[in-house]
């Protein structure tokens, strides 16, 4: 049996990559979703297993230590996400693909420990458009949204080292885009 193959998806907030994903998800019976673990309580509407595994410090700390994270990243000094690793190895060498839904850093990180995982960023048509989005969202300041902008910037930048862009104008275009690339990943190993 071939081994999966590790598809990560990055891209700044509000360029629609979890829309992605879900649409990828639910059209490939052999691809799984990575749900990561954080530390910080779940919010109004979140599920154990599905949003997040809530854990505590203590075994976030456990899971680091043992190497149990192929990723992980600590957001304003004290909440606490990663990947767990068991998860993910034992679909790739079940032969199911596996998407993880992170960030630029945690995707140089993956590519450290696990070498062989396929990097696609989602871009934005335009900044002008990004920020249209993330404003009809309606739940941002004008200072959370240049801080975002901000990242999105320096993500944007980073891109340049992922093995494929996807620019998301329209859904449907960008969904078959990331299909071809992971297709094509599979069958011809990327060449």
């Amino acid at each position: 049996m071939d081994k999966g193959k590790l598809f990560i998806i990055s891209g700044p907030s509000g360029t629609g990559k979890g829309t992605i994903c879900k649409r990828l998800l639910e059209t490939d019976p052999d691809l799984r979703l990575s749900v990561s673990v954080t530390t910080r309580a779940p919010r109004e509407g979140e599920q154990e297993g599905r949003e997040y595994f809530f854990i505590s410090e203590e075994r976030y700390l456990q899971l680091l230590e043992e190497g149990g994270l192929l990723e992980h990243a600590s957001v304003y000094g004290k909440t606490m996400y990663g990947t767990p690793r068991q998860p993910v190895m034992d679909w790739l060498d079940q032969g199911l693909d596996v998407i993880l839904e992170i960030d630029v850093q945690g995707a140089f990180q993956v590519r450290e420990n696990y070498p062989e995982c396929i990097l696609i960023f989602i871009l934005p048509p335009s900044m002008e458009e990004l920020r249209k989005r993330i404003m009809g969202r309606g739940s941002e300041t004008e200072e959370t949204m240049a801080a975002r902008l901000g990242e999105a910037e320096r993500e944007i930048q980073l891109s340049e080292r992922y093995d494929h862009r996807v620019v998301n104008g329209d859904l449907e275009q960008a969904v078959a885009e990331v299909r071809r690339i992971m297709n094509d990943e599979r069958t011809e190993g990327g060449l």
